[in-house]
């Protein structure tokens, strides 16, 4: 599929853009069939420079232009205004809120304190009811776990000295062998 997109241009910090006809399949600043027209963002007002003629011709075979294309394809008279972009615009609201990232953490900080009281009064009768059986809990299960450790600590007292004697008759076996 060929569409008509911007490709970037310009130096670090300083984009311009030239409007091309390219494969959707090529990377943004690869492989293009034609140029078209170029777009200056930084100019005020926005330098937008659009060959109709060619626009109009790759249009009509069937070059479908993303949007950004299509609003400098719009503002230059070549196109119509998308209608879901117009109505939006009657609307008021903007495509994409321009929102930065410090208001956007500035406004989830103040979310998370508006929400940590509600957060912790449900908390806590939640932490009531899961402390009570565990504390039942622990109790029967040190009780039970102390009685199979006082027997084994038994059985390996009684059979200590057993194994004791054992060891001293193969240290003193060895010791006539050698």
């Amino acid at each position: 599929m060929v569409k008509i997109r911007l490709r970037r241009t310009g130096a670090k910090k300083q984009p311009s853009y030239r409007l091309v006809v390219a494969d959707s399949r090529a990377p943004r600043d690869g492989a293009f069939i034609a140029v078209i027209g170029h777009y200056n963002p930084l100019t005020n007002p926005e330098t937008i420079v659009i060959d109709q003629e060619k626009a109009l011709g790759w249009l009509k075979q069937g070059a479908q232009p993303t949007d950004t294309a299509a609003r400098l394809l719009a503002k230059a008279g070549i196109i119509e205004e998308p209608a879901d972009r117009k109505e939006k615009m009657k609307a008021g609201a903007p495509d994409k809120p321009k929102a930065s990232k410090k208001k956007a953490k500035a406004a989830a900080a103040e979310k998370a304190k508006a929400e940590e009281p509600k957060a912790k009064a449900a908390e806590e009768p939640k932490a009531k009811a899961a402390e009570e059986p565990k504390a039942k809990v622990t109790e029967e299960a040190k009780a039970t776990a102390e009685e199979p450790k006082a027997e084994v600590a038994e059985e390996a007292k009684a059979s200590a000295p057993e194994e004791a004697k054992a060891g001293q008759e193969q240290t003193e076996t060895t010791k006539e062998k050698s």
